[in-house]
């Protein structure tokens, strides 16, 4: 007769989590060292928006010694972890993944290329849709008094900054997904936060855009309610049973 699962004790379960920690991080290392050799390339990525937005090439400098060398190290990491976020969340999804109904499971694990995918369309969404505007309205206001004269550690990170949290707000549906799916939740409570979440949008807007004006605050918030109302669509397909309840 065949035996059932043996449950783990505390410390086989942070052996585990350790584990599982080294190898994410490994994966995360090597996808680093892959983006640092083509971190050039990276670089004239994130300045091309700049480049649009002015008509030409920016004038860039860096004002310390170490200040170009740090930035395309922190570029390169950047790149890694973007390319790394399948292995963590397969990772994450594996430790996780006993304490879950098979049903749960299989569900969970199709959406674990949808974790890189939400990702990567907020980077896509950032990239082409609210950053060239930004810098648009940011290198071109009252240059008749001042020329810009932009220090490339200051532009960089402002870059990842807003491509970063663009992408993790793209997050929310497949995070809804799967609370719905865990049922710690379901898509009745998303729908009574639904004006918190509005509200919130709009907040988001205005800590994640660089600029003050309105039209690129709502560039953020509208994706992001639209998003939000995705979330509910895919909380409410993930209970089957419910949506047949009266």
């Amino acid at each position: 007769m065949a035996q059932s699962p043996r449950e783990l004790t505390i410390r086989e379960h942070l052996e585990e989590f350790r584990r599982r920690l080294v190898v994410a991080a490994g994966a995360t290392v090597l996808t680093t060292a892959l983006t640092l050799a083509f971190h050039r390339y990276l670089l004239q990525l994130l300045v091309y928006p700049a480049e649009v937005a002015l008509g030409h090439k920016p004038p860039l400098v860096f004002t310390t010694v170490t200040e170009m060398l740090g930035i395309s190290f922190k570029v390169s990491l950047m790149g890694g972890l973007v390319l790394a976020i399948p292995i963590w969340a397969y990772e994450a999804l594996m430790f996780v993944s006993p304490g879950l109904t098979p049903r749960e499971r299989r569900a969970i694990f199709i959406f674990v290329p949808g974790i890189t995918l939400a990702f990567v369309a907020g980077v896509m969404f950032g990239y082409f849709v609210l950053i060239p505007p930004a810098l648009r309205f940011l290198l071109t206001f009252n240059t008749d008094i001042a020329q810009p004269f932009i220090g490339i550690g200051n532009y960089v990170n402002l870059i990842i900054n807003l491509l970063f949290w663009l992408g993790v707000v793209f997050e929310t549906p497949v995070v809804m997904f799967v609370l719905a799916r865990m049922r710690v939740v379901n898509y009745r409570v998303f729908l009574r936060g639904q004006r918190l979440a509005i509200v919130g949008a709009f907040v988001l807007g205005a800590l994640i855009t660089p600029t003050f004006d309105p039209i690129n605050q709502a560039l953020v918030a509208g994706p992001i309610i639209v998003l939000y109302y995705v979330g509910i669509l895919l909380a409410w397909l993930a209970r089957p049973r419910e949506r047949r309840r009266p």
